[in-house]
């Protein structure tokens, strides 16, 4: 029998581990100096936090999570989005410590799990790039995340971005709006599909994000949400934008429609889309969750926060290259292939090969022992950028003969120096 990955998981192969390594990498160190720290949640956690965080009525729960019973009979669903795990730990390991004014910044890269229709970059297993920031009500703190998204993808190469802003109020001026809402949807709610019907009751702010044309021609001229907001709901909006300006992101567009698809998101909504990724063209968003940390049972706690899929964004990355006739980023060469030649060269092969390692390089031997050309052949289709040979004349004279496998110059050196030369600049 032959095994296949189950239906919507990917395999990240070593020819593609390095792209995701250096956005991980870029990441994080974005991360640091914006002064967000990491954490690390588990894999999955009690049902019932992401049904009271995300909404009972919502797509994500009633459709797509993947929920189980342990053989205690507790119901758990794999991580379904970044956001509830956080503010659980964030309670639960008192990080706000006794402080209850400090403000708490942390990042996280982890797999999410949602049974969907697999497409280009979504997944039913993919990968989150997240940050959250609980303490501050502040609206820039509100751009600082957005700034945080844009550095991140600009660092990669995906300069070509539109950013959608909105503001979904909060449970002052939001019953407002979807009386509103439902009274002109009304009429010609028999002409929407089935889910906007079910939604109409449970969930009418949902209606603004169904994706078909018929409901959207419904709510086209629906009642804006900008227009009903409170004075509260307002000033921080207004704020968000001035402090976007502020910072150079003056190019986000106002999209009354954008509601975001949980239901904790309360005043700011966001969304960061490019080209290359069809009409689900989405690369990360987020917003503000004011409510959340009271839900799960803690104090009032202002909060904002940004989910990026990994592989939207580099699909996004990839496209980015091509429109810019770059091609992809050739692979950087690394390392030593240590090359022995004869019976008499393997041992201290095996010996050269560990001082290298233990001395930070990256290096490798040829553990199926065959003819001096074909090592030379394999350490340079794999990548390495340097080959140290060791054979007769090498061992009698205590040398190493360095060939540089992207030009093929080549030189002798004195084993015992091999790792002073390795680190010099020029050959790097």
């Amino acid at each position: 029998m032959q095994y296949r990955r189950p239906r919507g998981v990917n395999d990240i192969t070593p020819a593609e581990v390095g792209r995701w390594q250096r956005a991980e990498t870029l990441y994080r160190d974005l991360c640091r100096r914006f002064a967000y720290q990491e954490i690390r949640t588990p894999i999955f956690e009690q049902t019932e936090l992401f049904v009271r965080a995300i909404g009972e009525e919502t797509d994500l729960v009633n459709k797509e999570m993947y929920t189980f019973q342990d053989r205690g009979g507790r119901s758990l669903t794999l991580r379904a989005e970044g956001t509830a795990p956080v503010v659980r730990a964030f309670l639960e390991d008192s990080l706000q410590g006794q402080d209850r004014e400090r403000l708490v910044k942390l990042f996280y890269l982890a797999p999410i799990f949602r049974y969907e229709r697999p497409q280009a970059g979504r997944y039913r297993q993919h990968h989150q790039a997240g940050a959250e920031a609980l303490g501050s009500a502040n609206p820039a703190l509100d751009a600082e995340i957005m700034a945080l998204a844009t550095s991140f993808y600009h660092g990669l190469g995906i300069t070509e971005l539109t950013l959608l802003l909105n503001s979904v109020g909060c449970p002052v001026c939001r019953p407002g709006h979807l009386q509103q809402l439902k009274a002109a949807v009304a009429p010609r709610l028999r002409e929407m599909c089935g889910d906007c019907q079910r939604r109409f009751d449970i969930n009418p702010l949902r209606l603004l994000d169904c994706k078909r044309a018929t409901c959207q021609e419904v709510t086209a001229n629906a009642p804006k949400m900008t227009d009903l907001l409170c004075e509260d709901c307002g000033t921080h909006f207004e704020g968000v934008q001035s402090a976007l300006r502020e910072i150079g992101i003056d190019w986000f567009t106002l999209e009354p429609r954008l509601v975001r698809g949980l239901d904790y998101y309360t005043q700011t909504a966001f969304e960061f889309r490019a080209p290359g990724l069809g009409a689900q063209d989405s690369i990360g968003g987020g917003g503000r969750y004011d409510g959340l940390v009271r839900e799960f049972g803690g104090p009032p706690t202002p909060a904002v926060g940004i989910g990026m899929g990994l592989e939207r964004v580099l699909i996004a990355q990839e496209a980015a290259e091509a429109a810019a006739e770059t091609g992809a980023l050739p692979a950087l060469r690394e390392g030593v292939f240590v090359a022995a030649l004869g019976e008499q060269a393997w041992e201290p092969a095996l010996r050269l090969l560990q001082e290298l390692r233990q001395a930070g390089q990256v290096a490798e031997v040829d553990y199926r022992r065959r003819s001096m050309r074909a090592q030379l052949s394999f350490a340079d289709k794999e990548g390495f950028r340097w080959a140290a040979i060791l054979g007769e004349d090498e061992l009698r004279e205590e040398n190493v003969t360095l060939r540089n496998l992207e030009t093929g110059e080549q030189e002798s050196v004195k084993a015992a120096k091999l790792g002073d030369r390795l680190t010099k600049p020029d050959s790097q």
